[in-house]
């Protein structure tokens, strides 16, 4: 069996006063897709930005490809990390954010290359080769000196993913991507996602409450609530048979919501 990529370990978060993830450890193997649903404030989202170092930890710990991630390893001692041990394990990991989060006042080649430019020292002929390969595969090629003004909802997640992708991160983490779309826009970016799950070994998290979508791509899903993983199985056990009355609960409305499960 190979190592997982992913190792939380009995890790904890609270904003004030509540705690957001209680205790919370879960592994992940390479190339696994992994849905992660649940009600609002259940944690999904925290963890995501938690392997992204977005938000830090108040205890346990993480590793991402053998390495801790928020801590360092000196002497056989375990020293809280620096930026730079931070920032170097940060570029293992892409994230693709619900409101896209692209740079306004940059024309969407720019927003693919900066990052690849600026953190690898990638040359700019180099970025934007990949930057036009990547923009190829989430079919927005010709919109490469587009300002993100003049694109829809559902093309600026497009670009996201393509510059997430441009630092060959060996996880991607989606976070909610397409709960900013009109219903329409929704199919285009879930496509995407399809064909990167297809044609891909890339580890992929995604948080979702498109649980036809989570049902369809992912090898194994978690069920968060209040900080804890109450459920985890693969998508026919969580989504036909599940075990757990607050799992059972959760999906009873979300089909009365109208939503294909």
């Amino acid at each position: 069996m190979p190592a997982p990529i992913i190792k939380v370990d009995a890790i904890s978060k609270s904003f004030g006063a509540f705690k957001v993830l209680d205790g919370l450890s879960m592994q992940v193997m390479p190339g696994e897709k992994l849905a992660l649903i649940g009600p609002s404030g259940s944690g999904k989202t925290t963890i995501l930005r938690i392997l992204m170092t977005l938000e830090k930890i108040d205890g346990g710990h993480i590793q991402v490809d053998g390495e801790q991630l928020y801590h360092m390893e000196r002497n056989g001692e375990l020293l809280p990390a620096n930026e730079r041990h931070l920032a170097r394990m940060r570029q293992k990991i892409g994230m693709v954010f619900q409101l896209f989060n692209l740079f306004p006042h940059k024309c969407v080649m720019d927003n693919v290359t900066l990052a690849p430019m600026l953190t690898k020292g990638t040359p700019r002929a180099a970025a934007e080769k990949r930057a036009m390969e990547l923009l190829d595969m989430v079919g927005l090629a010709d919109k490469a000196k587009a300002m993100p003004a003049q694109l829809s909802g559902g093309q600026k997640q497009r670009v996201a993913i393509a510059r997430a992708l441009a630092l060959s991160p060996k996880i991607m983490l989606f976070d909610e991507v397409t709960s900013a779309l009109d219903p329409e826009l929704v199919e285009e970016v879930l496509n995407v996602m399809r064909k990167l799950a297809a044609e891909t070994d890339m580890t992929m998290l995604l948080v979702t409450h498109e649980m036809g979508f989570a049902h369809d791509f992912a090898d194994r899903v978690l069920f968060f609530d209040r900080g804890r993983i109450v459920e985890e199985g693969k998508p026919d056990e969580i989504f036909r048979h599940p075990k757990q009355e607050r799992t059972q609960s959760f999906l009873k409305k979300i089909i009365a919501a109208g939503h294909r499960v």
